[in-house]
């Protein structure tokens, strides 16, 4: 058996066929992607047919060049009625990695059926943060099952995980990381990774710590790459840092990365002690989790995922929609009050649609991008009042443009100039109103330390159409154009 360190040379005619290997693999693997990198319709099928006619050898063999990501994205096409025999087929094929991988509904649906033992193998093969992701909403007798299942050492490591709150710093930090003593010089620090064969393999700085445990500095590996053995790491080192405290929220973290463009950073408790790291590729998830969060929760659909159960979707939906519900009840009631005004001029019936439809859309507009400037932290109490004054500057500019062009088309079709001017300023009024709506809503959801993407939707519409109807109707009977 060759040691390690003393690797036997491949002979030219071995190293020939496992480049051809890879290549073939490679363009197996390609050829089961469309151009933009999502799995064939016809890959899908061939598998699917493979597995239902119990030629496993065949099912493995094209999924077998696959990235684990694209065997996730392969398990979560599957429908769910097949998803269970499919990964049963494709065997050790569904390892740590594609689990990690797979979306939250469809990892619970096969986590549920493998045995805890096999969670817990998975799990051991993962870092920190993605094994908790698989624990963490499993029932708790599961929970505990699997966690008793787990090496010591592994068990302590998500059991301190899931001691801190959901969506925190403490929940997604990696606890493997590289941390070295001041008074190390390069060069030790260099025997020392090379010697020790427990630390971790994927890291792009290396902490520098005092006896407290606690981050003084940071080096990133090209450094010590590239410099005299004997610097000392003191002499080395960045003293800036961005610590990041382990309870911290995870959307506070990503808008830190973001700012101060981290690859990776320190996490340090409350008495500032390192304990973990988080890094650059933890963070592009989280910034794609919450600005669809955001967008979902402006429309109220849930968690928008087309992998939720239907009744989960129904009930986050339907509150929504029956709140909805009220809030029009509103606007209707304003209509009713002018009933007999409509009654006289049909016209006006026909025309308060459009009012209230581009009023609520440039409402939609204006809160879009205040609850964005608020979640990226662009608005604080500082530039609260000249982003609204911002706001109703857009909203006039829009206002005029728009309701001029109503206006004398209105007045042109209907051969009414009274009607177009009516409309006109009904148009305007609701467009500014609009903008204001749009961005003092979300800020004042803010100011109460509420979620001013959940309810900002509801509240803008409900405004944009009752001001719609009531400028329309109310100036049409001011102006007398139904006497």
């Amino acid at each position: 058996m060759t040691e390690r360190g003393d690797l036997a040379e491949p002979r030219p005619h071995e190293e020939l066929a496992d480049e051809s290997l890879i290549s073939a693999g490679m363009e197996q693997a390609e050829s089961s992607l469309d151009e933009d990198d999502r799995l064939k319709p016809e890959f899908l099928s061939a598998v699917l047919d493979a597995v239902d006619e119990g030629d496993i050898d065949h099912a493995r063999e094209l999924v077998s060049p696959l990235h684990p990501a694209d065997i996730a994205d392969l398990l979560e096409l599957t429908p769910a009625e097949q998803r269970g025999e499919v990964a049963a087929a494709l065997g050790d094929l569904v390892g740590a990695e594609v689990l990690s991988e797979l979306n939250d509904y469809v990892r619970d649906d096969l986590i549920g059926a493998l045995a805890p033992e096999q969670v817990a193998e998975f799990a051991s093969e993962l870092d920190t943060d993605d094994a908790v992701a698989i624990i963490e909403d499993m029932e708790e007798a599961d929970q505990q099952a699997v966690l008793e299942a787990m090496e010591p050492e592994d068990r302590a490591a998500i059991e301190s995980a899931l001691s801190y709150p959901e969506e925190s710093a403490g929940r997604m930090m990696q606890r493997d990381l590289v941390a070295v003593p001041e008074h190390m010089t390069v060069g030790q620090v260099i025997d020392y990774l090379r010697d020790n064969g427990d630390l971790t393999r994927d890291f792009w700085e290396i902490f520098v710590v005092d006896e407290g445990h606690k981050p003084i500095g940071t080096c990133q590996l090209s450094w010590v790459l590239t410099c005299p053995r004997g610097i000392a790491m003191a002499d080395l080192m960045k003293r800036e840092q961005t610590l990041i405290p382990v309870d911290m929220d995870q959307e506070e973290v990503a808008l830190r990365f973001q700012k101060y463009a981290l690859i990776s950073a320190a996490v340090v408790d409350g008495s500032g002690r390192l304990v973990g790291m988080i890094t650059v590729d933890d963070i592009v998830h989280i910034i794609s989790e919450e600005a669809g969060e955001d967008i979902l929760r402006l429309s109220g659909a849930g968690e928008g995922d087309i992998n939720e159960p239907v009744m989960d979707s129904y009930r986050a939906r339907v509150r929504w929609l029956l709140t909805n519900l009220l809030t029009a009840l509103v606007a209707s009631t304003i209509i009713g009050i002018f009933e007999h005004t409509i009654e006289k001029m049909v016209a006006l019936a026909t025309l308060m649609p459009i009012v209230a439809g581009v009023g609520g859309n440039a409402g939609s507009q204006t809160m879009a991008v205040t609850v964005r400037a608020l979640a990226t932290n662009q608005i604080t109490g500082s530039n609260a009042r000249r982003t609204i004054l911002r706001e109703i500057r857009v909203a006039l500019l829009n206002g005029c443009t728009v309701a001029l062009v109503l206006g004398l088309g209105v007045g042109l079709v209907f051969h009414n100039v009274a009607l177009g001017g009516v409309i006109a300023a009904a148009m305007m009024t609701n467009i500014v109103t609009a903008g204001l709506a749009g961005a003092a809503v979300p800020l004042a959801f803010d100011r109460m330390n509420l979620d001013p993407a959940v309810a900002s939707s509801i509240f803008v519409t409900m405004i944009t159409d009752s001001m719609g109807f009531f400028a329309f109707l109310g100036l049409a009977t001011a102006a007398g154009l139904t006497g």
